[in-house]
Parts: C-alpha cells; structure tokens; sequence
C-alpha cells in the first residue's frame, strides 16, 4: 500500500507513535509519505520506502497567521496525486483531520476518485484543545467526516463520545512500544557516571507542560533523597522548566538533579533508571511510561487517563490520584529499599510491555488499512510499492 501519514514531528507522543507506525510500515514493504512542516524528530533512518514532504507556508504581508492548514491541505493534494497514495492516516485530530477531508473533497474533485483517511486521536487534540468552543464545530465535523476513527487507549475513546457528537464508532488502538530498542543492558560505565556512588536513579521525562505536573516529580524526589541515596534525571524541555530548575534550588535538591533537555536516544538513560515518575494531570495513554516499562523500569505514575490500562497497581508499578504526593514517595521509598521487589517489579513492567510490542499493534493498523480498500469498489490499493 502507499500510505500518507500526517503528524507533529515534535517529541510529543502522536509525533512518536506516528513516525515509529510508519517506519514499521516501511519495513513491512509498504510506501510511506510523511508529510508535516519539518522531519520528524524520529524519522532517523534510511529506507527506500520512507518519502518525506514539507510543508511550506508561504508568508505574506497579509496575514497575521500564516494559513497552516490551507498549505497542509494543498501538499496532501499534490502528494495524493504524484504518488498515487491509497489513503491518509492523520494523527491528532487539529487540524490535521480537517485539512485531510478538504483534501478529499479536492482530489475527488479533480479526478472522481475517493480517498479515505483514518484519524487517530492522541489526547489533548480531544481533552484540550478540542473542547474550545473555537474548534469544536471543525473537530466534530471532521472526525465524523473520518472514514474510520481510532483512539489510543478506551479511556480517549469515552471521554470522545462523552465530549463530541460522535456518529463513528471509534475503534481502540493501543500506543505500541518496539520492545527490542528497549529493552538495552545497562552501561555500566554511565550509571557511574551520574551516580557514582551507587545511588538510586529516579527519572521523568516530558514536555514540560502543566498538564505533565513537574513540581511533584522534584517533591516525590526531594521526599524519597531523605531516605534513599539517589539522583534524578529530567529528560525533555517546555514552559515548566525554568520554574522547576528554581524549586529544585529552593528544595535543596539541585545538586542531585540532571536537566538533561531534549534526548532522541532516551532507551540508554531509560536502561540506567531504576524509577519512572509521572504524576501527570492527564494521560490519554502514557507512551513516555510504556518505554520506560520496557526497559526494565518501574513506573510511579497518577491514576489519570489511560494509565491504568498499562500500569497494573502493585505489579507493574504504582499509581496514586493526582497530587498526592506522600502516597507516591512512600511507593517509592518503600520499593528502593527492597532490591528484590524492585528487581520483581522491574521484570513485571517488562512482561507488561511485551503485551504492546510494536509486532504485535502493526498487524492490526494492516489489517484495517486493508478493509478500506476491499469494502470501497472506487479504491483499488496498491499491492506493489
């Protein structure tokens, strides 16, 4: 099949899954066009069925906000009819859904043929941004336009319905982790470096956004440092950071802390850690706590969203309701103290992982790809790349 996927290509988890779904693609022998306003940060390797297309928006005097979607449209347009794509699958719902359904109604214009395209739905395109009264006219409109819907956990799927006039079904995806990246042994040779002394390794990593409550990640760590030796690495960058450098100051616990910023090879320092904090607000499914589980660590997260459709209580890791903090420290605390459980727990969170293995998930975006093109007779999917 010719494919177009449509993403963010940021660090956020749509971008992820959406550049990782149509690698695997690729490899699978399917023709995958990428096409976004700049390479994705995980489109890192070369394959002769990866094509990727920019989307340029040209500036003018005249408007005071270029007219992203306008352009996006436009691309998806030429690409649709220079590559002889079979169908579109967009991932979050703004504006990438809308632009795909103008795209549509142009090629179908143009030549009488239908192009379908699948919308994936990734969290805050639905709990956030969707739920503005700015928007909320386009987005319903342009899921239901959606020739199919899918979600990536039940817990997005309900609050969908629950939010939207929906009249789809909207099929449940998981978010899928390639197990084999993570699953890495250790280097020795680096945990040494950032503890050398044999401390506990405590990680979070985000986008630094209020939603993803980083103040609570320094405060569990702040309350775990006074009983159990160890550092903190904090992976990623947004709004929330300069403040959180601050407390960490205010906290005393600075000097225990790494801001290590944006990283794109985050399996070796999810290999070194032994905890993963994530006392978000929200998650609609917790890909950033999938890797991590996948990589032999265990996950201390909130109960919000779809995170406890991953993270079995007691088993694979721990949740608490958000903001409590003392519930998540004493976890934490309790479970540094004891090797053997933390070495139980750690195999447990990788036997959880293996159960979203990205061998198992691809088959089923395949398999759904494939019922489009034998239940439209106007769509005759490409067979050969």
């Amino acid at each position: 099949m010719r494919i177009g996927i449509v993403c963010y290509p940021t660090f956020g988890g749509s971008g992820v899954l959406a550049t990782e779904l149509g690698k695997a693609l690729a490899d699978q022998g399917h023709q995958v066009h990428f096409i976004t306003y700049q390479q994705p940060v995980r489109l890192n390797v070369f394959n002769t069925n990866i094509f990727y297309h920019e989307v340029r928006v040209p500036t003018y005097p005249l408007f005071d906000y270029p007219p992203y979607e306008v352009a996006l449209a436009s691309t998806m347009v030429d690409v649709i009819m220079n590559h002889d794509l079979d169908l579109l699958h967009v991932h979050y719902a703004i504006p990438h859904a809308s632009a795909a359904y103008m795209a549509r109604q142009i090629v179908k214009k143009k030549t009488g043929r239908h192009i379908p395209f699948i919308t994936t739905l990734h969290g805050t395109d639905i709990t956030l941004v969707g739920k503005d009264k700015t928007y909320e006219p386009v987005v319903t409109f342009s899921i239901n336009e959606s020739d199919a819907i899918t979600a990536v956990s039940k817990n997005l799927r309900d609050e969908t319905f629950h939010s939207f006039a929906i009249e789809k079904e909207i099929e449940v995806i998981y978010n899928f982790v390639d197990v084999s990246r993570f699953n890495k042994k250790p280097i020795d040779a680096f945990r040494k470096v950032i503890a050398p002394k044999d401390e506990k390794i405590i990680m979070h990593a985000s986008n630094f956004r209020k939603v993803k409550r980083v103040p609570d990640v320094l405060r569990v760590f702040a309350a775990i440092r006074k009983e159990v030796p160890a550092k903190l690495l904090m992976v990623g960058d947004g709004p929330e950071r300069p403040a959180c450098e601050i407390l960490a100051r205010e906290l005393g616990i600075d000097e225990d802390i790494r801001f290590l910023g944006k990283q794109e090879q985050i399996e070796d320092i999810l290999a070194v850690s032994d905890v993963f904090l994530l006392p978000s607000e929200y998650e609609s499914f917790g890909l950033a706590a999938l890797e991590a589980m996948a990589a032999h660590t265990v996950v201390i997260s909130t109960n919000a969203g779809g995170l406890s459709e991953i993270n079995i209580q007691h088993q694979t890791g721990f949740m608490a309701d958000v903001g409590d903090i003392n519930t998540m420290s004493n976890f934490a605390i309790d479970l540094l103290k004891d090797e053997v459980k933390l070495t139980n727990m750690k195999e447990a969170a990788y036997q959880q992982a293996l159960l979203f293995d990205i061998t198992k998930i691809i088959p089923i975006y395949e398999a759904l790809y494939g019922r489009f093109c034998r239940m439209n007779p106007d769509l005759v999917c490409n067979t050969t790349n």
